[in-house]
């Protein structure tokens, strides 16, 4: 007996040591298994404005029958703001968790390394499947996901090409045409990536609408959708140059986008992938403010339809996502890149500082922990949300990661603070849309004009002049008066500057020096 003991006893020990490993492979598995999958989708330029839910004008005219289920099932950001409000910096700050400064995609015309550390490599890593869908715009091959099937840089409304790894190539070679609209087989090829997937693991999946971005077109079926409405207009509408509100700038004018019509319909036959929608349009015989009031509605209309298309597929997945009993275990985000003007200050397109151009629209449904019918004021930047991601999958963020987690907002009627200010820089220079930076508070608004490329890619070489704006939040919520001369607003004035030195270090952006305030 004595002799078989030792081998009676390693036979015992290997068994319970079997046993550990079992247990530990199964409680590594169940980890996994309820670890909330992740469902981020983007649009481009899909602006609060034509959201339905923000309190604006259009809330009556939305088709936002996904956006209400989602906002009714979890929590909306009243203040998610982007660092830098155009397509391929703010995708790159979501994407890396880092203002343009830090991770090197300043403008349009810079791209996101395919070796720089992103969100979904970390995911990845970390036992979740990942898949990007739609647009990507950051021009080199997507890295850190499983499966990807991308428009090339802006992509066709109709009848797109999509890249996938199988057929890849730099800039615009590679890809396979597909028939249908964008919007749509994005949606569908959402929903068949997620029914192929390996259902025992967690997954991150990247849903990046086209739409809303210009030339604003939509499918055939939303053709009658607004026709003989008319559509209420923005008080700063009529804010035709030199502006009465004291702004330093000239911004992009609705009548651009009105000239750009009229010479569409001149070049119809022109093999463009930017087709304009609902032609024939006219302003003959009209005067400044009819031509600006009929370019109004023809732009928001067409918006609106474009809009309609994604509602329509954030509807087809969610319904997916319940019939397949995946609701429940799922993070649903639907927001925007950045804001958008809409007739407001006179303007279409983006890139200013204004509320308007720099907020994010943003919703979140998680029913196991996120509140339902919830709205927060919270201060939240683009580059927050990577850490949002990881927090909610109990991953530890890398040091890069400049933003903080919002996940305690989300989850508690409690009041907290993500931060005090929000910090913006515009470095895509133009005489009409001049480089700035400038900080936001819950009240007041500080901007710096210092228009000057500094040499970054797709930047103009005329130097603009220098000049200041800034706006009380409180009683001007839609910056229709720049107050930074008035006697009133000395005090903090100089309070907001001195911050503004202070926020530019803290996120270690240290190029170009502001102005002291007795030199202003």
């Amino acid at each position: 007996m004595f002799m078989f003991y030792p081998i009676i006893k390693t036979y015992k020990n290997l068994s319970v040591k079997l046993f550990i490993l079992l247990l530990l492979g199964s409680c590594s598995k169940q980890v996994n298994d309820t670890r909330p999958n992740i469902l981020f989708i983007m649009a481009d330029d899909h602006t609060s404005q034509a959201w339905g839910i923000y309190n604006g004008i259009l809330d009556d005219y939305v088709k936002n029958n996904a956006i209400k289920y989602l906002a009714n099932n979890g929590t909306v950001l009243n203040n998610m703001f982007c660092t830098n409000s155009i397509c391929v910096p703010s995708r790159a700050s979501i994407l890396t968790g880092q203002y343009s400064h830090q991770n090197g995609v300043y403008t349009l015309g810079d791209y996101l390394s395919s070796d720089s550390l992103n969100v979904a490599k970390v995911l990845q890593n970390n036992g979740y499947k990942t898949a990007l869908i739609g647009k990507w715009h950051l021009k080199k091959e997507p890295s850190g996901f499983d499966y990807y099937k991308i428009l090339p840089g802006q992509g066709k409304y109709n009848n797109p090409i999509f890249k996938l790894k199988e057929n890849w190539g730099e800039d615009n070679k590679g890809g396979v045409q597909e028939n249908g609209f964008s919007s749509d087989l994005i949606g569908d090829s959402s929903i068949e990536w997620l029914k192929k997937r390996d259902s025992e693991e967690p997954f991150f999946l990247m849903t990046h609408f086209k739409a809303t971005h210009e030339p604003f077109d939509y499918p055939k079926r939303h053709n009658g959708f607004l026709k003989n409405v008319n559509l209420p207009e923005p008080k700063s509408l009529y804010d035709f140059l030199p502006s009465q509100s004291g702004r330093s700038f000239d911004g992009q004018q609705l009548e651009i986008l009105t000239n750009r019509w009229i010479e569409f319909q001149k070049k119809q036959n022109i093999n463009s992938d930017i087709k304009y929608p609902g032609m024939p349009f006219s302003v003959d015989g009209m005067g400044k403010e009819k031509i600006r009031s009929h370019s109004y509605q023809k732009f928001v209309k067409d918006f609106l339809r474009c809009a309609a298309s994604i509602d329509d597929n954030l509807e087809k997945i969610i319904d997916y996502l319940k019939n397949s009993d995946q609701l429940e275990n799922t993070i649903i985000i639907y927001t925007s890149d950045q804001g958008y003007f809409l007739g407001e200050h006179g303007f279409f397109d983006k890139r200013m500082m204004y509320e308007e151009s720099s907020r994010m629209p943003f919703v979140i449904s998680f029913p196991k922990k996120i509140l339902k019918s919830h709205r927060i004021d919270d201060l939240v930047l683009n580059l927050d949300i990577p850490s949002l991601f990881l927090d909610y999958a109990g991953i530890k963020p890398p040091l890069s990661f400049q933003g903080k987690s919002f996940r305690k907002s989300l989850e508690s009627n409690d009041k907290f603070k993500t931060r005090e200010y929000t910090y913006y820089r515009y470095w895509e220079h133009s005489p009409v849309r001049p480089a700035h930076l400038g900080i936001r508070s819950r009240k007041s608004k500080l901007i710096y004009y210092y228009g000057d490329g500094l040499n970054k890619s797709s930047t103009s070489k005329t130097k603009t002049p220098i000049a200041w704006e800034f706006y009380d939040l409180v009683s001007d919520p839609y910056e229709l008066i720049n107050q930074f001369n008035n006697p009133k607003y000395k005090s903090e004035v100089n309070k907001m500057h001195a911050e503004l030195i202070k926020q530019k270090k803290l996120v270690k952006d240290y190029e170009t020096i502001i102005p002291k305030i007795d030199e202003i």
